[in-house]
């Protein structure tokens, strides 16, 4: 980590004297006379050919970023979405885990080993029957882990989470463009990939094995083009036909990539509708919506809903599509109506800031939030200065109203889930994927007003310096702490300190080795793959650690009789020679006689794991 600071510091200074070399060669967004000109720029980047520096410039935030995606990539353990995304990623199922039996680590983790019959063909059926999600991110995943080799016998957890961190590096060169197609400006086309480059939100993603990343491409791709059919609208120019098969195949892609990604298009529907309402005041004529740009539009439209129709009939046909998603459903009580308004909130400050908030020492956690609490206090005020500024610009106006009513539009529809139809999309915060680009884009938008603030805008602070607001800090050096809060969140995250992991098997294998001289069995309630992936996160861990005899594991099966699952359990603890230790994790039903013969331990004298709740009995 020393070392990783360390070249974090140099690229930083370069990255600040590379980004005034290149401002002096971007459009300026105000009167070149302001009195906020700017000075010359550092002696090392100023002879550079002006070719050079933009392509620079973009390298250097793609560096950043990819060495933050791939900073403690393998550190923390993989949890249950994690392992779906490996095994049916290896056109493996997880039918083949034997269940109301004990069995070996080895044979529940059998379908993480590597199965070279397995085909395209399989990941796609698997996916179909037990799975809730769309199959392409699962076939670029199944074709680049062929090319890794098994680790320990067991598929790559390094090579699995290389494929979403390349891929979320990618969305910094490709926000770029849509920062600067949107307000057609280098400087927000760099700001804008800046922060997409140390944003805590954007690392947290690509530094999981799941396919957000992917579709996070194809929101950055079809908000572009709907930023070039907006110019198209008010022009009244026909859309390009290229743009139109452009968009529609973007849009085919994200929604075999992810369903949520038919949200964006939600959201683009509402920003079009707004646009047509804004013609239709401009003129009465009611045949504008007949003109050419809009029959370009409608047709991509069409284009888009049959390539979302023909997943229709793989999700209907999904028997397990309502148990996978049970844990976004649920009723409310008192303050629980109030709590998806404070996680979305949570979301949004974690998308530009995070802090080890999340900590179990108060001592962590109190100056953290202190700091956060400041810098927002601050940053706020600042950030909507410049939303502000850009709605007074008659070039920059409409982009903002167009990302504001991509942002608003997508949160709104989150709340009419979660309190209208009984699905709280805001318990988890992946979900925000659909809108984040948008929200980047207005970040760089309005620290670009930062980086030249118009002269009205700005005070004179002491030694007639010019600042921002009340504290006396100028506009460039207020886009370098809002950057470098992003980093050290971007470092929080990579660290474990922040998006923490739900499951931390890691230290539950720890738990057990300490407590457990005898051997084991963990025994769980069983309804999905989900809590077949809870035990794959501890057997994977007992692999790793290679100290514990014979462990064993039951899945105990249960539908809607939770009887089942005691049955199971009283039958496999009579069949197990004595003695050994039986450690119920996450036990959803009644405790079989058996179990009642042995000895109860006192649980709460040992710690609380993430994502494990147990009991521990010790059988004579």
């Amino acid at each position: 980590m020393r070392v990783f600071f360390q070249g974090a510091f140099y690229f930083y200074k370069q990255i600040i004297s590379l980004l005034a070399a290149s401002a002096n060669h971007f459009l300026p967004l105000f009167d070149k006379n302001s009195g906020s000109q700017r000075k010359h720029w550092h002696n090392n980047w100023h002879r550079l050919p002006p070719s050079w520096v933009n392509p620079l410039l973009i390298l250097m935030w793609l560096i950043v970023g990819i060495s933050l995606r791939l900073t403690n990539l393998t550190a923390k353990p993989p949890w249950t979405d994690e392992f779906a995304t490996l095994v049916f990623s290896l056109g493996n199922t997880f039918l083949s885990v034997p269940l109301d039996r004990a069995i070996a680590p080895d044979i529940l983790l059998q379908p993480l080993q590597l199965n070279p019959a397995a085909s395209i063909g399989d990941v796609i059926h698997n996916l179909a029957t037990q799975d809730s999600h769309p199959p392409l991110y699962f076939v670029l995943a199944y074709l680049w882990m062929k090319l890794f080799p098994s680790d320990g016998g067991l598929v790559s957890l390094f090579a699995a989470r290389l494929l979403p961190a390349i891929i979320g590096a990618a969305s910094i060169p490709c926000v770029y463009v849509l920062g600067r197609v949107a307000f057609r400006s280098r400087l927000v086309g760099h700001l804008t990939a800046a922060m997409m480059a140390v944003s805590p939100y954007g690392v947290f993603l690509a530094q999981e094995a799941r396919h957000y990343t992917l579709a996070i491409l194809w929101v950055i791709g079809s908000l572009t083009c709907l930023v070039i059919a907006t110019r198209h609208i008010q022009n009244r120019t026909p859309l390009p036909i290229w743009v139109a098969l452009f968009w529609i195949g973007i849009n085919a892609l994200g929604i075999a990539t992810h369903y949520f990604f038919t949200l964006t298009l939600c959201t683009e529907v509402v920003v079009l509708i707004f646009l047509a309402c804004l013609q239709l005041q401009t003129s009465s004529k009611f045949s504008l919506l007949f003109s050419p740009p809009w029959r370009r539009i409608y047709a991509v439209a069409v284009g888009t809903c049959v390539a979302g129709l023909i997943w229709i009939p793989t999700l209907l046909e999904n028997e397990n599509r309502g148990a996978l998603t049970e844990w976004i459903r649920g009723s409310r009580v008192g303050l629980d109506w109030l709590s998806p308004i404070f996680q979305a909130l949570g979301t949004l400050i974690a998308m530009i800031s995070l802090l080890p908030v999340e900590s179990s020492q108060a001592l962590v956690v109190i100056p953290s939030g202190v700091v956060m609490l400041t810098f927002f206090i601050w940053a706020v005020p600042i950030l909507l200065r410049g939303i502000k500024i850009q709605l007074q610009q008659p070039e920059s106006r409409m982009m903002i109203q167009v990302l504001t009513g991509v942002v608003i539009s997508a949160i709104a529809i989150f709340f009419i889930f979660t309190y209208f139809l009984g699905i709280d999309l805001t318990r988890g915060a992946r979900y925000n994927f659909v809108y984040f680009p948008a929200i980047v884009v207005l970040l760089g938008a309005s620290l670009a007003v930062c980086w030249y603030p118009p002269q009205m805008e700005t005070e004179q602070g002491k030694n007639g310096i010019t600042s921002i607001g009340k504290w006396g800090i100028n506009g460039k050096k207020a886009v370098m702490l809002i950057w470098l809060m992003g980093f050290f969140s971007a470092v929080t995250v990579i660290c474990n300190l922040g998006y923490q992991k739900y499951y931390r098997p890691d230290l539950f294998v720890q738990l057990i080795q300490q407590t457990s001289p005898t051997p084991v069995l963990i025994a769980t309630t069983h309804k999905t793959y989900v809590h077949t992936g809870e035990m794959m996160g501890v057997a994977r861990e007992i692999k790793r650690a290679n100290s514990l005899q014979n462990p064993l594991f039951l899945l105990a099966h249960q539908d809607r009789d939770p009887n089942a699952s005691t049955i199971a359990l009283e039958n496999t603890l009579k069949q197990l020679p004595r003695p050994f230790d039986l450690w119920l994790v996450n036990f959803h039903a009644p405790v079989a006689e058996t179990v009642k013969t042995c000895v109860t331990s006192d649980t709460q004298s040992l710690p609380t794991v993430d994502g494990y709740e147990y009991e521990l009995y010790h059988c004579q």
